[in-house]
């Protein structure tokens, strides 16, 4: 790994802790906020690829876990990952590989239609087959009742995407930091 990685790791980290600054919107049925920090999560995957991207999750996690309040609503600490937010935290670094990942493949003909459909497989359907079963599980309700907790949430996260799909396009068109594979 060389030092402009490691500087790109920690770049989308600190992105991705910055986006908690906007305050959460916690909805009553399950017990996770709406926040701006899963766009962070789509951009660190489809601007730095799946090792890159996921690894910035990573970092930040850590930072989590160690106890600094980097997440939505100044939350820090092992105890985030033993609460219903867990598997969407966890699934941040999923998401942020397979936005990787398929944007690297996708990366000669990636445009903004393409950069939207990926952010919403990764981001969005990826993040939410992680993040509900979690939910239920740690809130002790049915799968079903936190899908229908969680589709409040859809219309925020289909414009993170699109925010996300803008930003990829356009980095891809003026700084591209991934390298295309073969």
């Amino acid at each position: 790994m060389q030092t402009r990685d490691v500087v790109f790791i920690a770049l989308f980290a600190a992105i991705i802790a910055a986006l908690a600054v906007f305050p959460p919107i916690t909805l009553p049925v399950v017990a996770v906020p709406i926040t701006a920090q899963s766009l962070g999560v789509m951009l660190a995957g489809g601007i730095l690829g799946a090792r890159r991207g996921s690894l910035a999750v990573v970092l930040l996690l850590v930072l989590v876990a160690i106890g600094l309040p980097l997440l939505s609503g100044g939350r820090g600490g092992l105890g985030v990952f033993f609460g219903p937010t867990a598997g969407y935290l966890v699934g941040w670094i999923a998401a942020a590989f397979a936005i990787g990942h398929l944007t690297e493949k996708l990366w000669h003909r990636l445009n903004f239609i393409l950069a939207f459909l990926i952010c919403i497989c990764g981001g969005v359907v990826l993040l939410y087959a992680i993040g509900i079963p979690w939910s239920a599980y740690v809130a002790k309700i049915t799968i079903g009742a936190a899908f229908a907790g969680s589709l409040p949430f859809v219309p925020g996260d289909i414009i993170k995407a699109l925010i996300a799909a803008a930003i990829m396009v356009t980095v891809k068109r003026s700084y591209p930091i991934i390298t295309p594979r073969k």
